[in-house]
């Protein structure tokens, strides 16, 4: 890798021995992918390690260090969301000692590392941290420091910055450093198509499932989608980004897609259309046979599998404010219909601090907190992720969330019936 002066420099210790170890480690990562050189970040940071777990003692450590020898992130940063709340996902008293005690005994020390070290402020936990509420929303061409996969991929795709689907720390030293190796989805290159899918199904596809089979199939690729747009429109507003939202966090999630372009939708599509394809690019076809196919192949992880379930986690990633709005009025109206007045199902919809605060001053809000449903800013994934409550039977419409835990997914026309009093089979 080709370096400036400035850059040899800190790596000499000049500006001391633990920015040169941060340095290190990036230009060490960057020359495992052949990057050429580092460039410059260009817009606010978002980290993935948002959780104080006691086992990742190297993580505390190294923040530690990084804090005693006065280093700061060159810019602001947002972070994935924070692992419990104890007000709206209520825990027995084993849960609760599991997750204060052992698995996030670290969690009120480790945020007073991140604030110190550049985090913008109370309210920065998120995995959205790129919806209008949020405000941590990169330009066309951004380069980014950023590790959380559903949001790099959204970054990406959705907004045509620049990123690469860093690791944790990887992501705060690029930061720190104020740069990141150019390779990959930096590149020009790099961001062309070796997928061209042809979406043939009859009605507008569930996004989770139509991302979960192209996740399955292209892995790390870039897959460009044609005939996706006579659905969703040649505009990106804010029922257009929410689908892609979800489409993009099952496509990182059940493969490890970064990038991804909607032909006539996405930005760099509609600037470049097939350009975008390499000449050997290969075909994936998808039709409604193929996405019922690919739904029918998700196991069902419960002990017991006939199970009812004791909990339901909708918005892995967090819900837009359109969709909370959407998903509060449908359970509303679907317990009108059943004749209850209470979900049938401790339900749960997750989103930003920033989309909760605003959703509080609605009407929608009073009448949805009536049913015992909850919101919450938690990472369902993290409080899922564990041997006590991985072990209850939990249901989501979130593939993301199935892919990375026990939880059963239903389509989201069927999760409502379940909330509302319905029996699905």
């Amino acid at each position: 890798m080709k370096l400036t002066l400035e850059e040899k420099k800190i790596l000499e210790g000049k500006q001391g021995p633990v920015k040169a170890k941060i340095l290190k480690t990036l230009v060490e990562f960057g020359d495992v992918f052949g990057a050429e050189k580092l460039v410059k970040i260009t817009h606010d940071g978002h980290l993935v390690t948002s959780f104080g777990i006691g086992l990742i003692k190297p993580l505390f450590r190294i923040m530690d260090e990084i804090i005693n020898a006065g280093i700061k992130s060159s810019v602001k940063f947002t972070v994935d969301p924070r692992p419990i709340d104890y007000s709206n996902v209520k825990c027995n008293l084993l849960n609760k000692l599991v997750f204060s005690k052992i698995m996030y005994s670290q969690q009120k020390r480790y945020e007073e590392q991140l604030k110190k070290i550049g985090l913008r402020d109370e309210n920065s936990f998120t995995c959205t941290c790129y919806q209008d509420e949020v405000g941590n929303q990169p330009k066309y061409g951004d380069i980014l420091s950023w590790a959380e996969s559903s949001a790099v991929v959204y970054a990406n795709s959705v907004l045509g910055a620049r990123c690469n689907r860093n690791s944790g720390m990887l992501d705060l030293f690029g930061c720190i450093i104020g740069k990141v190796p150019y390779f990959g989805l930096l590149t020009n290159e790099g961001r062309k198509a070796d997928w061209i899918i042809e979406v043939k199904t009859t009605k507008k596809p569930l996004p989770q499932i139509l991302g979960s089979a192209i996740g399955l199939k292209v892995m790390e690729d870039v897959p460009y989608v044609i005939g996706l747009d006579k659905f969703l429109g040649k505009e990106l507003n804010d029922e257009t980004k929410s689908y892609l939202k979800d489409f993009g966090a099952a496509c990182a999630s059940n493969g490890a897609v970064g990038l991804y372009h909607i032909d006539k939708l996405t930005p760099e599509a509609k600037k470049l259309g097939k350009k975008l394809i390499k000449e050997n690019a290969k075909k994936y076809v998808i039709d409604d046979k193929e996405l019922e196919r690919i739904y029918k192949s998700y196991p069902i992880l419960w002990k017991d599998k006939d199970s009812k379930p004791q909990l339901c986690f909708i918005g892995c990633p967090h819900l837009s404010y359109s969709q909370l709005v959407e998903w509060s009025k449908n359970i509303v109206n679907g317990l009108k219909e059943n004749n209850r007045k209470r979900v049938a199902v401790r339900t749960i919809l997750t989103t930003s601090p920033q989309i909760k605060e605003k959703f509080t001053q609605t009407q929608e809000y009073k009448d949805f907190m009536k049913t015992g449903a909850k919101v919450s800013c938690i990472c369902p994934l993290m409080y899922t992720n564990n041997p006590i409550a991985g072990k209850k039977p939990i249901i989501t419409c979130s593939n993301k969330l199935r892919t990375y835990s026990s939880s059963r997914y239903y389509k989201d026309e069927d999760l409502l019936k379940i909330v509302c009093g319905k029996e699905v089979r």
